[in-house]
């Protein structure tokens, strides 16, 4: 997936000079040790300037870290540590950060071999917040060696989204299609989180895409597309069509990135889309998708943009469906209650067209779009992807600017049921625990549009995390309660 950073974290460790430095070298090395031995090498640097004490060596290690190409950094408290060089070092380094300490090893050693990082971490998050710097900080950030590892383990994908934030551009082509005002995109959040957007026209595409008619390259994807779908391929004539599409995306996306390492897309597919170019995108979309590059639906930008954090997160294919309906109750009293732990109201069905890349269904075959073929000739509406979306752990989430610039988002998780939709479309059957309410105390008091981003796992935690680093506040960070926690808008008498 080669529009998703690679991240390395550099480790520094930090020492109070009134505290023994032996420690924090001791302890640093056997961090660093857990950490390759448990997970792979080339994802940490071990900075060996110095312990940072003071000021200057705070910028001796900042160079180090930098000249090495880390773009994360783990300030590791080995002892009580410095206060004011160590947030300094996070304040002066351009990349997302995180603060841990060590644990006391040994009830033998509590005098010369006593740390008191415990008490340190409390000194450091006074000064961050003093500074007004963000860091993130594990749930419990104190540890041995090998919890200390796996901490840093985690911040590895949230580190990975921010890092990827920071270098994306997000380009979009039409404005959002009449009645699609939920789709609304204040730009001023994208620019407070440092990513740049260019819009465009889709006279500006579709004029790129005929520039691109009897490109050389179409029959190699053409052949490529047909592999991909197997005996799925159930239009073969519109498959020309759709690689000259992908390939007039993929150059543009070459020759207008910019000064940006990494790109998404919110795209045009209606109304007029199918009648001037004769096809519908989602096949396309699906596969750029795929590939880490997402591309969203009715120029959803906040889409493409929750799209692209996932795929950071994941590092897998990720989609973009419609909260769409209610699953029929006759469907759920005979295959759904009694076989799996959820309630009528748990569960609902996602949909979109045909944007969800083949290898996240059950199987897959290309077809025409339904509800654009009740008022226009099928022959314009081909180039979906239907099938099932297959069974397994989701994360249901969405970062949103509100009409007013105010950033807020929300996470669930939940599954995928092995239940048939008997629809059409990218779809499948969700089942999220309380999701009823979530919907109606979330999604809906909180004004969400109706598309959320999926990502296939559970990613809850590190997706919390990198919108508390956005500068999300908690309370605009919305997820289904538990049965018995009382959402603030909920009825106490319902």
């Amino acid at each position: 997936m080669k529009n998703i950073p690679d991240v390395k974290i550099g480790i520094v460790a930090v020492s109070r000079d009134c505290f023994p430095e032996s420690l924090s070298v001791s302890r640093r090395a056997a961090l660093v040790k857990a950490y390759r031995e448990r997970y792979a090498a080339n994802e940490i640097y071990e900075c060996p300037v110095c312990i940072v004490e003071s000021e200057i060596q705070m910028r001796e290690a900042l160079e180090d870290v930098k000249r090495e190409g880390c773009q994360a950094l783990a300030v590791y408290l080995g002892n009580f540590g410095p206060e004011i060089s160590e947030t300094m070092l996070a304040q002066e380094f351009d990349g997302p950060v995180m603060f841990l300490a060590a644990a006391e090893e040994s009830g033998g050693n509590l005098c010369q071999g006593r740390g008191d990082a415990y008490c340190g971490m409390l000194n450091a998050s006074y000064n961050l917040k003093l500074r007004g710097v963000r860091a993130y900080i594990p749930e419990y950030p104190v540890g041995d060696a090998d919890e200390c590892a796996c901490m840093i383990h985690e911040f590895l994908p949230i580190a990975r989204a921010l890092v990827g934030l920071s270098q994306l551009k997000l380009i979009t082509f039409g404005p959002r299609p009449s009645n699609f005002f939920a789709c609304n995109a204040p730009i001023q959040a994208l620019c407070r989180l440092g990513i740049e957007i260019e819009e465009n026209s889709e006279l500006d595409l579709f004029e790129a895409f005929h520039r691109h008619a009897g490109d050389p390259r179409i029959p190699d994807l053409v052949k490529e597309m047909g592999e991909e779908l197997g005996s799925g391929n159930g239009k073969p004539e519109i498959l020309p069509k759709l690689a000259q599409y992908e390939l007039t995306l993929q150059d543009w996306i070459e020759e207008h990135k910019g000064s940006r390492e990494s790109v998404a897309i919110a795209g045009k597919c209606w109304p007029a889309f199918q009648t001037q170019f004769g096809f519908v995108p989602c096949y396309v979309n699906s596969r750029l998708t795929g590939r880490g590059i997402p591309v969203s639906c009715e120029v959803d930008v906040y889409g493409a943009l929750s799209e692209y954090i996932g795929a950071c997160v994941s590092l897998d294919a990720v989609t973009l469906l419609d909260i769409n309906n209610t699953v029929p109750k006759d469907m759920y009293e005979e295959e759904i209650k009694g076989k799996f732990p959820y309630s009528y109201t748990d569960v609902f069905m996602a949909f979109h067209c045909g944007n969800t890349p083949s290898r996240k269904l059950s199987s897959c075959s290309m077809k025409y779009q339904m509800i654009m073929a009740r008022n226009l000739p099928e022959e314009v509406t081909q180039g979906t992807l239907e099938g099932d979306i297959m069974p397994g752990g989701i994360t249901l989430f969405r970062l949103q600017s509100t009409a007013d610039n105010i950033l807020r988002g929300y996470i669930a998780q939940g599954e995928v049921l092995p239940v048939a939709s008997r629809s059409f479309g990218s779809t499948g059957i969700f089942a999220i625990p309380e999701m009823g309410r979530f919907y109606r105390h979330v999604l809906i008091e909180k004004n969400y549009p109706h598309h959320g981003a999926i990502a296939f796992g559970s990613y809850g935690k590190a997706l919390y995390e990198i919108f508390k680093y956005l500068g999300i506040p908690s309370d605009e960070i919305g997820y289904n309660q538990p049965a018995g926690v009382r959402y603030p808008t909920e009825n106490p008498w319902k």
